[in-house]
Formats: structure tokens, sequence, C-alpha cells
């Protein structure tokens, strides 16, 4: 089978195309045709090893001292189950599934668990759309639900709302009854604004540290605003949320500790069937929309990392397994 490989850590470039061995299913997993994956922020974080400060060397001790320990990154699916394990009773051979992979997606299989943070694939659903969510918007729902217990009512500042967390995040904010204020780049403004935010601020044009005692959260999808900037522009009881953190942020937790006002939470959700569900069911009700970007096919693998390492995607970037020995991109 093709698989997108990479043997040492560095720029898009890093990555190529190889034909690798097909995984045989264990007697307790699932063997899927894998028919759409994605690029995300953690596969070209994972792929440049570009760990955050003092996250560094427990990232490379987890992926790879010196060497990737896992070369072929992918982090979530959907295809069709084409082959069993014998003591698999969870799925059926023909079944289209997603869900989340740790890894292993951007290649024609995928060899996982039956006990993996996988379900079937509603009906209408297409492989693409299925492929977009499990990341962005599990990540934006438990962020929202579970770390900031967003009630109805409240004000919520999204920072990056164009992006692969932050058009999630618009969605699930608004059906949990808050008013949105989305920041994005002028060109996304539409598309924010679409999702269902109130207030979209293009942020070329707007300071929005400049607020005083505007919002009840600020959720930064991207890392783009810091927690002391942001203290103004909070209520005294308000909280910021960064998606991603580092040793700053770990220092941010003490201050918002000793200043008594606004606090700072840092969290790193898992992935789960049960999360995936309560998706399915917001996409279900109509309150949740896939959103999909660009494709790329795997032989473009290279194009896909750069454009996602960018970081001007709106929504998720699709590897389209479907499109094998088709390089040009599709808007």
């Amino acid at each position: 089978m093709k698989a997108a490989i990479y043997t040492r850590y560095g720029a898009p470039q890093s990555v190529s195309v190889k034909d690798v061995a097909t995984p045989a299913p264990a007697p307790d997993q699932i063997l899927i045709r894998v028919r759409a994956s994605t690029v995300t922020t953690a596969d070209w974080r994972l792929r440049a090893s570009a760990f955050p400060g003092l996250l560094w060397l427990p990232g490379r001790l987890m992926t790879g001292l010196v060497a990737p320990k896992n070369p072929i990154l992918g982090l979530e699916v959907a295809g069709e189950i084409v082959a069993t394990g014998r003591d698999v009773t969870r799925f059926h051979i023909g079944q289209r599934v997603f869900g989340f992979t740790g890894g292993g997606a951007h290649a024609e299989y995928l060899a996982l668990s039956q006990d993996a943070a996988v379900l079937p694939i509603p009906t209408g659903m297409s492989d693409a759309e299925a492929a977009a969510l499990p990341w962005g918007a599990v990540a934006a729902l438990v962020f929202l639900r579970d770390v900031a217990r967003v009630k109805p009512g409240q004000d919520v500042l999204i920072v990056g709302a164009s992006g692969g967390v932050g058009v999630y995040a618009v969605q699930i904010a608004k059906a949990m009854g808050a008013t949105v204020t989305g920041v994005c780049s002028a060109a996304n403004v539409d598309l924010v604004r679409d999702l269902g935010a109130d207030t979209v601020l293009d942020y070329r044009k707007t300071d929005i540290r400049a607020a005083r005692n505007a919002y009840d959260l600020v959720f930064d999808t991207v890392g783009a605003t810091r927690y002391p900037k942001m203290i103004g522009a909070l209520r005294k009881n308000g909280l910021f949320l960064p998606l991603n953190f580092g040793g700053r942020e770990l220092w941010h937790l003490v201050l918002s500790r000793l200043i008594r006002g606004p606090r700072i939470k840092l969290f790193v959700n898992g992935d789960s069937a049960e999360d995936l569900r309560a998706v399915l069911a917001m996409v279900a009700n109509g309150q949740l929309r896939p959103v999909v970007d660009r494709h790329f096919a795997l032989d473009d693998i290279v194009s896909a990392h750069a454009y996602v390492e960018a970081r001007h995607r709106k929504g998720a970037v699709i590897v389209d397994m479907a499109r094998a020995g088709d390089a040009r991109a599709i808007a």
C-alpha cells in the first residue's frame, strides 16, 4: 500500500509517499480502507517536532528522541472496513466508519482496535465530512462544555475562529446559548458569521486586548494571545482558555492565583467515542456542520503540510485517498 512516511523531523519535505506493507488486523482489530484523512495542526507539530518551550523534551521523549517512533501521521480517518479480526464483534466488513486513530491514517489501509474512538458514519455524510469532525469538533466540545462550562447568555470570544478548532467552537458555543464573538482575518469574516458568530472581528483592524470587562470566556484556539494581555478584556470571574500551552502558560497559571482576578485553565483533551457521539448528535440536530477547506491527494501530502503550517486554513484540510495520483489541490 501507499503511505506518507517521515523518518526525520523537519520541514514538509521530510514527508514522502512510499510503498509499505499492508497491515493485517490482529484478533481484536478492524482493517479500514482509508477514504479520507486530514492534516491537522497536531500533524505538522509532530512532523516538525514543534513542541512549545518546556514541552519540547517531553514531546520528543513521547514521539521519539532521535527519530519518529511512528513514521505515519494522520490522526483522523474515514473509510470502509475490509477485514476484521476473529474477536471483533462491534463492527462488520463493508461498514463505513470514522474517528480518531492516534496516527497512521495517511495510508491506504489502517488497522485499529475495535475499542478505538471509532463510530459508523451517518447516512448521507461524505467521507471528507466525517474525517473533518473528530479532532476539531471534539476538542471544541470538550473545552467549552467540560472546561469552560459555558452557560446561556455568556459572552464568549473565540480567537482563531476560522481554524480547525475555531470553526467548531463558534458553532458549539452558539448552540450552548452564548453570545459569540469570533476573531479571524478579513478573508474569513463571512465564513465565521455564517457559522453563527454574533460579531466577527478582523484581527488586523481590531485590537481585542483593548476591550474592557467584555467577555466571560476567551478561548484562544491558535495561540495568538496571552493571559496577561487579556485580563482587562475579561470580567472579574472570567476565564482565559488556551488550546495550546507551554512553560509561559504554566507561569500564567501561578500569576492568576496571585492576582485573584480572571482565571486561566490549562487542559489537554482525549479521544473518546462518547464525545464523538455527542458531536454526531449536534450534527443530527442541525447545531453543527463539518467545515472542509481543501482536498489534497496523498501524492501531494507535502503541499498539504505546508498549507496547514502556514496557519491560514479554514476548517479541515482533507487527504483524499480516492484521488490517488492527482496532485492538484481543490479549494
